[in-house]
């Protein structure tokens, strides 16, 4: 990488604000943290002994208006123009920009796409789905060919689930975190291989395949579930947030897609570690394979601690109601809130300060001076870098509601799941899982 070194460490300052600025003892904020947890756990225990969720009744209609707007075909063309131009001006930066930190490239797909794609779900649903360019080739491809775009070709295995995406998204976390955007190259081969994937996948399978293997459709329809938008016979329905988390599909995969998410995550952090990085620099081992073993090590470990606990419940003699290795996907889904949780604690100031900026550069996308769309004297967002004390706050805050909707997502489940003798026996490995990833994500978060 040549140059701007600066702005190239700045990039990947992701969790700005550190134990130091708590306005409370880290020790103190993660006790606070678990008993919040615990203390939920036992009223959701006494207070909630009946499932509330069911896909088929939840929400209410959206208002006739809402529900035609959404669903006209005016929206879909300007989301799908608009997805298509940003997809094109990322490219021409890609091929035609220099290769340095201040190409608007590396904010683009760094924090805009992975980072922003979070917001963007939770407030307008499935985000990633209405502006993929993939999407629209795919429309276009099955015009010409005659064929079903939902269909495709062939049939989409059903065994290989949301595998494909799970691959997906530990190729792009590893791109960030251990290559870490090293060459414009580099991330340029990435991206074109993702595209090549995506389009001779959906050619052959359809849309079932950007559903299951796009990485980024299925990291933004994760999310989406957490927003109030729901679909039921086809019209636009009102949820509250849960009701909408209930109805994910548990797919082959799912409980490795939300570990990687998780996991990633968390490591994202622990690199930054004075910790980790005194260990880099004092150790025979390559630095590369450091990072990859930790990467590797965080992402299983996130999936195997919470698909042991789900396990570990208890079935008694209903055990042939379902088996217990179905159900770290059935449960997986109360990981999302952790992940949106966390995910905001730990990138709120990089997506304002980084993702300011990144609009700055894309007024200049060949970084010539030339400022193209006049974006180039926008201010970028620094506020909460003065704050330090409430930016902590938040991101205690962030990691611990995240966790507690999530109990109260898993504990819905089991009520649907488990033996009535069972109900609170059988979610303790579950709460131990929960207690271990909220303790561990808050000691992360502020270890940098």
């Amino acid at each position: 990488m040549t140059g701007e070194h600066g702005p190239a460490t700045e990039l990947w300052a992701h969790g700005l604000g550190g134990q130091r600025d708590l306005p409370i003892p880290l020790d103190l904020a993660v006790s606070g943290a678990v008993a919040a947890l615990v203390v939920s756990f036992t009223v959701l225990a006494v207070a909630w002994r009946r499932p509330r969720y069911d896909a088929a009744t939840s929400g209410r209609p959206a208002p006739a208006w809402l529900d035609a707007l959404v669903s006209s075909t005016a929206l879909l063309v300007v989301a799908r123009v608009f997805g298509l131009f940003l997809a094109g001006f990322t490219a021409f930066a890609a091929v035609f920009g220099q290769d340095t930190y201040i190409n608007p490239f590396f904010g683009i797909v760094a924090v805009w796409l992975w980072v922003g794609i979070v917001p963007a779900s939770l407030l307008l649903g499935r985000f990633w789905r209405a502006i993929s360019p993939f999407r629209t080739v795919l429309w276009l491809f099955s015009k010409a060919a005659g064929t079903d775009p939902d269909e495709g070709l062939a049939r989409y295995p059903e065994r290989l689930g949301l595998w494909p995406a799970a691959f997906g998204l530990y190729a792009f976390v590893w791109l960030e975190l251990v290559n870490n955007f090293s060459s414009l190259g580099g991330v340029r081969l990435w991206f074109a291989l993702y595209c090549a994937a995506m389009v001779l996948g959906s050619a052959v399978y359809g849309g079932r395949f950007l559903e299951r293997a796009d990485p980024f459709e299925v990291y933004s329809t994760l999310v989406a579930h957490l927003s109030p938008w729901g679909r039921r016979d086809g019209h636009v329905v009102l949820r509250s947030p849960l009701a909408n988390l209930d109805t994910l599909p548990a797919l082959p995969g799912l409980v490795v897609v939300v570990g990687v998410l998780f996991g990633s995550t968390g490591f994202d952090s622990f690199r930054e570690s004075p910790t980790f990085v005194t260990f880099v620099q004092g150790s025979s081992i390559d630095g590369q394979m450091l990072l990859n073993l930790g990467l590797l090590t965080f992402c299983v470990g996130a999936t195997v601690v919470f698909a042991v606990g789900t396990m570990l419940t208890g079935l008694g003699d209903d055990e042939h109601r379902v088996r217990r290795t179905a159900l770290p996907d059935l449960y997986a889904h109360s990981v999302v809130p952790i992940i949106v949780g966390y995910v905001a604690a730990h990138y709120l100031t990089y997506l304002f300060e980084i993702g300011s900026r990144t609009l700055q550069q894309a007024g200049d996308p060949l970084s010539n001076g030339s400022n193209l769309l006049g974006l180039a004297d926008i201010t970028e967002i620094s506020w909460f870098s003065y704050h330090p004390t409430l930016l902590a706050t938040l991101k205690v805050l962030f990691v611990v509601v995240g966790h507690v909707v999530g109990a109260v997502a898993a504990h819905d489940r089991a009520l649907k799941l488990l033996p009535a003798k069972h109900h609170l026996t059988g979610q303790l490995p579950l709460l131990v899982a929960m207690v271990f990833f909220t303790s561990g994500g808050l000691y992360l978060l502020f270890s940098a």
